[in-house]
C-alpha cells in the first residue's frame, strides 16, 4: 500500500484517523494499541509475510532491551555489554542474511571461480531502517537514555506506519515522551499542518518526481543495452535522477511527517534542502539526515575513537591542523571516513555500484577535509565576492552529488561508466534520432543541428532552479514547527523563506494546496513506489 495510492488516501488513512479519535477518547492504551494494530495492518498490505519474517526480530529486540535495562545500575557492566553485543550482532546478521547473501554468494563466483548457487530469499520489506532504529534502540538504553519501557510502547516505537518503510530512523527518547503526553484526540492545527505537509508531498512524488522518471528512465535503460548517450543526454541523466531521486525522497519526508502530525506527533527531519549545500559535508548533513546521524553516532565516532586511542598508547600526538602530517590525515580521517561511506553505499543497496558510490562519496569528504587542513587563510571578503564564492561552491557541489548519483541509479558499474562517459563528451554531442523517437512526445522537441532535447533541458534547468532558490516546505511551515527542532534551524538557515509566503491557516493556503491535492490525485492511476522504500 503507497502513501501516494487511491487505497492509502480514500481508505487506509481515513478509516485509521476515525478509528484513533474515537478510541483515543476510551483511553491511551486504546489508542496507542490501535496504531500498532493499523501498523501492522499497513505493512502486511504488501505481503502478509513480512511481518511474519519481522516479528522474531521484533521480540528478541524487546527481550535484549529488557535484559540491558534489568542489568543497568548493577554492577554486571560486562555481562551487560556482552548482551549488547549479541543483540548488535543479531541485528547485523538479520540485516546480513536477508540482504547479502546472494551479494556475497556473487562476489565469491567474481572473484574466485566458485560455483555457488543463490538463494531465494525473500527480503522483509524496509529492513534497513527497521534494523538500524533497533541497534539504535539497545545502544540508547545500554547507554542510559531510555529509562523504561513497555512491550505496547516498544512496539509502537518500532511499527509507527508514517516512518516504518523509509524513515526517519527515530530515537526511543524522541518520540516515546511524545506518545505518553499526547491527548489522542483531534487538534485542528495539527491537522492542518498534517494535510498540508502530505500534500505537498504528494505532488513532489506524483507530478515532479514522477514526471522525471518518464525522461529519465528511457536514458538509463537505453545505456543499459548497449546505447552511448551523447554529452547532453548524459547529464540529462545524471541531473534528471539528482532531481528525480530529490523530489522523491524529500515527497516522501514531507509526507511522513505531515502523517505523524495527524497523530500529535513530530518526527524529526530527515531531508532539508540538501542540494543548495555549499560542500559535501553540508550535504550529508542535510541528504537522509538521520541515517547520516546514525553512522556517525555508531560507526564514524567509535572507529575515529579506538584509532585515536591506539595513537595515544602508541604515544603518537592527536590529529589537528597544526600538527597533522599525511599520515595521520590518512589514518585518522580518511580511513574512518571512507569505512564509513562504504556501509552507507552498502546499506543502500546489494552492489558493487552502491558500494562505489559510497566509496565516491567518502572520497568526496576526505578531498574537502584534505582542502580545509592546507587551503591559505583569506582576509575577510566583500559581500559580492562572497556570494559569488559561495555559488561557486554550490555548483561544484551540486555537479559533484549528479556526477555520483549515476553510480546510485545505473543497473551496473558497466552503464554507469558509459554514461559518465557520455558527460565527459566521449560519445558526441548530438542526442541519437533513435533515442529521441525512445522517450515518447513529451521529451521529442529537439533544437538545432546538435540535437539538444530543449524541452527537457529547459524542464530540468527550471527544476534545477526551484530547488536552489526557493524555500522548501518546512521552512514555509517553519511556524508551526512541523517536525522536531524545524522552527529554529529553518529561521537561521533559510533567509529564502520570505515572510510573506509563510503557510498559516487561512482561505489563500487552502485553495493553493487544494488546487495541488487536485493536480496530484489526477496523477495516482500508475503510482509508483518511493525510490528509499526499497532499502
Amino acid at each position: 500500500m503507497l502513501f501516494n495510492s487511491y487505497q492509502f488516501i480514500f481508505a487506509f488513512m481515513p478509516l485509521t484517523l476515525v478509528g484513533f479519535y474515537f478510541v483515543g477518547r476510551i483511553s491511551r492504551g486504546a489508542a496507542m494499541n490501535w496504531l500498532i494494530l493499523t501498523s501492522l495492518v499497513f505493512y502486511a498490505s504488501w505481503r502478509p509475510l513480512n511481518v511474519l519474517l519481522i516479528a522474531p526480530s521484533i521480540i528478541i529486540n524487546y527481550f535484549v532491551g529488557r535484559g540491558l535495562l534489568a542489568l543497568r545500575g548493577t554492577d554486571r557492566k560486562r555481562a551487560a555489554r556482552a548482551l549488547l553485543v549479541c543483540g548488535v550482532c543479531f541485528n547485523v546478521a538479520f540485516l546480513g542474511y536477508f540482504k547479502y547473501t546472494n551479494f556475497l554468494l556473487g562476489t565469491a563466483h567474481d572473484l574466485f571461480g566458485a560455483r555457488l548457487e543463490f538463494l531465494q530469499i525473500t527480503l522483509p520489506l524496509a529492513i534497513s531502517f527497521i534494523t538500524f532504529q533497533k541497534i539504535a534502540f539497545l545502544v540508547d538504553v545500554y547507554g542510559g537514555r531510555v529509562d523504561s519501557f513497555t512491550l505496547r510502547e516498544y512496539c509502537l516505537f518500532v511499527l509507527f506506519f508514517p516512518q516504518l518503510i523509509a524513515g526517519p530512523i527515530v530515537h526511543f527518547r524522541e518520540v516515546m515522551p511524545q506518545y505518553r503526553a499526547a491527548t489522542w484526540r483531534f487538534d485542528a492545527t495539527d491537522t492542518s499542518v498534517g494535510l498540508t505537509l502530505f500534500i505537498f508531498g504528494l505532488f513532489k512524488k506524483v507530478v515532479l518526481a514522477d514526471g522525471l522518471a518518464t525522461l529519465v528512465t528511457p536514458l538509463y535503460g537505453a545505456a543499459a543495452h548497449g546505447t552511448e548517450l551523447s554529452f547532453v543526454a548524459g547529464w540529462i541523466a545524471a541531473f534528471g535522477f539528482t532531481l528525480q531521486i530529490y523530489f522523491d525522497f524529500s515527497g516522501y519526508s514531507d509526507m511522513a511527517i505531515g502523517l505523524g502530525r495527524f497523530f500529535g506527533i513530530r518526527l524529526p527531519v530527515n531531508f532539508d534542502s540538501p542540494l543548495k549545500a555549499t560542500n559535501i559535508l553540508d550535504f550529508w548533513l542535510h541528504w537522509n539526515m538521520t541515517l547520516t546521524r546514525f553512522l556517525m553516532s555508531y560507526v564514524y565516532n567509535p572507529l575515529l575513537l579506538a584509532l585515536t586511542r591506539r595513537r595515544a598508547a602508541q604515544g603518537r600526538p592527536g590529529f589537528d591542523r597544526r600538527t597533522a602530517t599525511f599520515g595521520s590525515y590518512a589514518s585518522m580521517l580518511v580511513f574512518p571516513t571512507m569505512v564509513t561511506m562504504l556501509v552507507s553505499g552498502l546499506w543502500h543497496g546489494a552492489g558493487y555500484n552502491f558500494a562505489l558510490w559510497g566509496l565516491v562519496h567518502g572520497a568526496y569528504i576526505s578531498i574537502y577535509h584534505g582542502w580545509r587542513l592546507i587551503r591559505p587563510q583569506r582576509p575577510a571578503a566583500g559581500a559580492r565576492f562572497a556570494e559569488a564564492r559561495r555559488a561557486l561552491s554550490v555548483a561544484i557541489t551540486f555537479v559533484s552529488v549528479a556526477a555520483a548519483m549515476v553510480l546510485f541509479r545505473a543497473a551496473s558499474v558497466g552503464t554507469a561508466g558509459s554514461i559518465l562517459a557520455a558527460m565527459t563528451g566521449a560519445h558526441g554531442f548530438a542526442v541519437q534520432g533513435p533515442l529521441i523517437q525512445d522517450l515518447g512526445p513529451l521529451v521529442r522537441l529537439h533544437l538545432g543541428p546538435m540535437g539538444v532535447n530543449a524541452l527537457a533541458a529547459l524542464w530540468v534547468a527550471g527544476l534545477v532552479s526551484v530547488v536552489l532558490f526557493c524555500p522548501n516546505t518546512l521552512q514555509l511551515l517553519a511556524g508551526y514547527e512541523p517536525a522536531l527542532g524545524i522552527y529554529k534551524q529553518a529561521r537561521t538557515r533559510a533567509a529564502g523563506a520570505i515572510e510573506a509566503l509563510q503557510w498559516r491557516p487561512w482561505f489563500g493556503w487552502a485553495v493553493a494546496t487544494s488546487v495541488l491535492a487536485a493536480i496530484s490525485i489526477a496523477q495516482l492511476s500508475g503510482g509508483s513506489e518511493f525510490l528509499y522504500w526499497q532499502f
